[in-house]
């Protein structure tokens, strides 16, 4: 295991360098926002388009990996709804304690990280996860925490998630780039080597964007940060693998499915848990934490699957 933890090692400390840069404010605040936001409209936008771009439709969808992944992030999400709703919290923070447990840092870390150590190959179930968290799980807990606060679901509200989906370059490089594949044309070359370029740029500034990100949050309330920060980390990636085995899934595609499952709880869980004005505190402390064990959660969990 020690060789795998070595591979993710530089990957954590360029997340230590963020983090250490922001804590001694020679990267203050600002220059952090300004960061994430670089990372979050160009390089990383570039390399979902390149991916999906150069991808055949078939190496992105597949009806059993997306139905194993649902399948299983959705009883992880019941079981955190549950556990919240035994301690008396409203649906609200139910749903958003739920959305911790089973969204992870796929886009600044999950896809940089997995196409690194597995192959380019796992480019395709990576993206179709993204899709499955930015689409269903978003449109899932707008829907819920929306309504509870309403008393009902209103026909409104589907042009307020449709302008949420639009307005995020994620899905719009991803869909831009499935699009592209789909019509089968070639990325002539100055373009191509433009986005790969671009693209060079997301790894290392969305891990110190991360690392940056992380300054300023606390570990309030530990205990209930603990659990999310475990179902995350352990059961998320137990439960999809069993649901990759009970529907067959192949070897290869199951393995990046629960990799990308073992991912620490994503940033955005934050930026909704704020929109929202939901459990705030708890989401910052989940991401804190999880983030942090993930420096030996992974390595772990990678070790398993190379194990079979």
């Amino acid at each position: 295991m020690l060789p795998i933890f070595f591979k993710t090692l530089p990957f954590f400390l360029l997340i230590g360098l963020g983090w250490a840069a922001a804590r001694t404010r020679f990267f203050p605040p600002e220059a952090a926002a300004w960061l994430t936001k670089f990372v979050f409209y160009f390089p990383l936008s570039a390399m979902l388009f390149r991916f999906a771009a150069t991808l055949e439709i078939g190496q992105i969808w597949d009806p059993r990996f997306a139905a194993a992944y649902l399948a299983g992030s959705l009883v992880i999400w019941g079981i955190g709804v549950a556990a919240a709703r035994a301690r008396g919290l409203s649906l609200g923070d139910a749903v958003m304690e739920a959305h911790c447990c089973v969204i992870g840092n796929t886009g600044f870390l999950g896809v940089p990280m997995l196409v690194v150590l597995m192959g380019d190959a796992a480019a395709g179930p990576v993206l179709m996860i993204l899709i499955i968290d930015l689409v269903v799980f978003s449109t899932l807990i707008t829907l819920i925490i929306t309504a509870a606060r309403q008393g009902r679901l209103r026909l409104s509200m589907t042009g307020t998630l449709l302008k949420g989906l639009v307005a995020n370059p994620m899905i719009v490089s991803m869909l831009a780039g499935l699009i592209w594949s789909g019509a089968s044309l070639p990325i002539p070359g100055p373009a191509m080597e433009f986005l790969t370029l671009l693209s060079a740029a997301a790894t290392p500034g969305a891990l110190f964007a991360i690392g940056a990100s992380l300054v300023g949050r606390r570990a309030e309330r530990p205990a209930i940060a603990v659990w999310l920060s475990s179902a995350k980390l352990v059961l998320h990636p137990l439960a999809v693998g069993i649901a990759a085995w009970a529907l067959g899934v192949a070897a290869f595609p199951a393995a990046v499915m629960i990799a990308a499952a073992a991912l620490p709880v994503a940033g955005n869980v934050y930026m909704l848990a704020q929109y929202f004005g939901i459990a705030v505190q708890r989401v910052s402390s989940a991401i804190l934490i999880s983030t942090a064990a993930s420096v030996f959660t992974i390595p772990v969990v990678m070790h398993l699957i190379e194990k079979g």
